[in-house]
């Protein structure tokens, strides 16, 4: 029989899927070209289901004869591997993202005489509209947990964004910008502690307990489905510290980021020089491995974050103190710096992936800001945040507005720097049921 060739990714298997199927099967033998989670993640959202998830679904399908990986959106490396008789897809890719990938696909086939077989769109069906749907439903604390080492596994770099509220929240959940044809999006959040703080009147010093703090992260998780990363600022007592593991994980919180300072907290990034101590490596070693060993899944994290640079020791010091805290179970590294030069940061990273290719490594460039996300990557960085800019971001902008209040003795003057009233109405889903 005819090898007919048909790629997908199959996330929500639906009945244009099983139309094109079916189509395909009246032609040959189908082989399916499964997207992987890496091939789906450069261009879209990750998918909800694994691989092996979504693979195990489409073999059982009526008609497929055969489940491969296509490990790139290009579908060129499997056809010329399988040279199939026919590669079938829906007309629906003529324009958009993939109008090159078919133009390739048809240049690809001439050259054994196959030919592409373009099924007509089935109507009244939306992927974007089911993934919506989705996500309105919400997620569960496990599959939440699980993705942030998902998204570490195939993206050269995952973007995370300061949250301290469910209003910023939506906007990491919710906000793409498409650039040359590609979603761009923010891939989780950052609970951080000078932000929580900040936007409850308090201070940076540890002054807000776990207790307090969850609110503000259950506000997040209700209208959110995207990973969270929790700064754990010291961790606290090495007691206190598993009872926090045990509640953020049971949450669906995927990881804790904690110091490795010692003594009343001030904030890493003040410019003026504080005297910051930095815990021994043994007493925080101690602190790693009783974290790991209060967990309960494989997927919670515990991010070690070296503060060598900031408490003004060098590299050499950073390395040693990586090595140590991976030994007593680390899952991931994350280097801190407040110069605005990246050379000690590159330095570090590239030293660091020299002696481990595997280990998830963690940067904060608040300070040094100019470096793109792709020079990161290229230095074997894994995860980036962005710490804190959504509270910078709101300060100024409701002060504005108040100042021209005050000013003006009106609202008038302050309608341009705020959203219409309708919008703030529609903004939240269900506000009009």
């Amino acid at each position: 029989m005819k090898k007919v060739y048909v790629g997908m990714s199959a996330d929500l298997i639906h009945p244009g899927h099983l139309n094109i199927i079916k189509e395909a099967s009246k032609l040959g033998n189908v082989i399916i070209g499964l997207l992987t989670d890496e091939a789906i993640s450069t261009y879209k959202r990750l998918p909800y289901m694994t691989y092996e998830q979504r693979k195990l679904v489409v073999e059982s399908l009526k008609g497929v004869s055969e489940v491969v990986p296509q490990t790139t959106l290009d579908y060129e490396s499997n056809l010329r591997k399988y040279k199939p008789d026919f590669v079938v897809h829906g007309d629906d890719w003529k324009e958009g993202v993939q109008k090159k990938t078919r133009q390739k696909v048809i240049n690809t086939l001439t050259e054994w005489g196959g030919k592409l077989v373009e099924v007509p769109y089935t109507k009244g069906i939306s992927s974007t509209a089911i993934n919506k749907n989705i996500k309105e439903i919400g997620t569960t604390p496990e599959i939440r947990l699980k993705r942030l080492k998902r998204l570490i596994e195939v993206k050269p770099i995952v973007r995370i964004l300061e949250s301290h509220s469910g209003l910023t929240g939506l906007i990491c959940e919710n906000l793409t910008v498409n650039i040359n044809g590609k979603n761009e999006e923010f891939d989780g959040m950052w609970s951080s502690s000078l932000t929580d703080s900040t936007s409850k009147g308090k201070p940076d010093i540890e002054a807000v307990d776990i207790t307090t703090r969850l609110h503000s992260i259950n506000d997040m998780l209700e209208c959110t489905t995207k990973p969270i990363i929790y700064d754990g600022d010291t961790g606290g007592k090495p007691e206190h510290l598993a009872f926090t593991v045990r509640t953020l994980e049971r949450l669906g919180i995927s990881a804790i980021i904690i110091e490795d300072k010692i003594g009343l907290k001030r904030n890493s990034l003040l410019e003026k020089d504080e005297i910051q101590h930095q815990d021994s490596i043994e007493d925080f070693s101690f602190k790693i491995n009783t974290a790991k060993k209060a967990q309960i899944t494989r997927d919670f994290m515990i991010i070690a974050r070296i503060e060598s640079l900031i408490c003004g020791k060098n590299v050499d010091d950073a390395i040693e103190r990586a090595k140590k805290y991976i030994e007593a179970g680390a899952d991931g590294i994350m280097i801190h710096s407040k110069k605005k030069s990246e050379n000690e940061i590159k330095d570090f990273c590239l030293r660091f992936r020299k002696i481990d290719s595997t280990t998830p490594l963690v940067i904060v460039p608040s300070t040094y800001n100019h470096i793109p996300e792709e020079t990161f990557a290229e230095w074997g960085a894994n995860i980036v945040i962005y710490a804190n800019h959504m509270l910078r971001a709101s300060y100024p902008a409701m002060l504005n507005v108040a100042k021209s209040i005050l000013t003006n003795k009106r609202s008038l003057e302050a309608n341009d720097m705020c959203m219409s009233i309708n919008e703030i109405l529609t903004l939240i889903p269900g506000t009009n049921q």
